[in-house]
């Protein structure tokens, strides 16, 4: 793309010359991502391209360089009384591709902090993860920025109960964290100095853990309490008596009140989740859990009992609903 000494850089992004600010900055990001040496490591052809891509961009992104060049072309520079322009670039000093392109971008002048209003968040869909949110401009002071990150957890709630470890890759750092027994839900973790870095300063942010609990089949969690349902067949909640049931510690037996009715809970005092001072209590509300089908001899019992019962369990709920 280059005759004597010039280049078309309309034509190394791949553009029109009409093409507005925000086509020159879209063009760019792809083909950037598409050469840079991290994506293609070892090919030198690649990372020429990449810093030809970068240099047009250096030219289209700025309103006065643009201007010259669109008047001028190759004589541009000459007209503008400026160098040549060139990037150099140390690839090792970036902790990622997001640090390397938002310095890149704020060299320009086109930079701006990562999802801000003509910025680019490309945090989510490279590696590292995290959006830097920085431009700097070299031999000018660092920009206060929010280097902080955010990232969420999805955990099973018997890790949640018990305390567990994760690895986490955090801009192409390993991080081991330690999620102590009793989060709930929305539950957040702070790691200091695990955030994201600031290109050429060596700042770093923090990094916060959001703890989303995974639904389980049996238990819910309200508040400090833990809760079930509690299926119990029909002689159990008329006659009541010992009954076998699950807890996070394994089985156990609670008495069941002759009569009980549903809607009502039993409790567990100190069974439940784990709280600072120890556990909370542990919640079963009782369902009634009919068999599917009935053999001769139960069949014939609730006959006998359809016959000889002495309450109408409806009369005083048809009276109260009669207008």
């Amino acid at each position: 793309m280059s005759v004597n000494g010039y280049r078309d850089y309309f034509k190394v992004l791949g553009v029109e010359r009409g093409t507005d600010a925000e086509g020159i900055k879209r063009a760019f990001r792809k083909l950037a991502r598409q050469h840079h040496p991290d994506v293609n490591p070892g090919d030198a052809s690649a990372e020429a391209r990449f810093k030809e891509v970068s240099e047009a961009y250096e030219v289209l992104s700025d309103p006065e360089k643009r201007r010259r060049y669109e008047q001028f072309g190759q004589y541009w520079n000459q007209a503008g009384g400026g160098g040549a322009p060139g990037v150099d670039v140390d690839f090792g000093r970036y902790g990622n591709f997001d640090d390397f392109i938002n310095d890149l971008l704020g060299r320009f002048g086109g930079g701006a902090a990562a999802g801000a209003p003509g910025g680019f968040g490309f945090g989510s869909g490279f590696p590292g993860g995290f959006s830097s949110g920085f431009a700097g401009t070299p031999g000018a002071r660092p920009a206060t920025v929010d280097l902080d990150a955010e990232a969420t957890i999805s955990l099973p709630v018997a890790d949640a109960f018990r305390g567990c470890e994760r690895t986490l890759a955090v801009n192409e750092e390993r991080v081991q964290v330690r999620i102590p027994a009793g989060v709930k839900d929305g539950s957040r973790l702070r790691l200091k100095g695990k955030g994201n870095l600031q290109p050429g300063t060596g700042r770093r942010g923090d990094l916060y853990l959001t703890l989303k609990l995974q639904p389980h089949p049996v238990w819910r969690l309200d508040g400090d309490q833990l809760r079930a349902e509690l299926p119990l067949s029909l002689d159990e909640l008329a006659l009541g008596g010992e009954v076998r049931v699950a807890t996070p510690d394994g089985e156990a037996t609670i008495q069941v009140p002759p009569g009980m009715t549903l809607g009502r809970s039993l409790r567990l005092k100190g069974k439940g989740w784990p709280v600072k001072e120890g556990r909370g209590d542990l919640l079963f509300t009782p369902t009634l859990k009919l068999p599917e089908s009935l053999s001769p001899q139960e069949r014939a019992l609730l006959e006998q009992l359809r016959q000889i019962r002495s309450v109408d369990p409806r009369q005083e709920w048809i009276s109260a609903a009669t207008l």
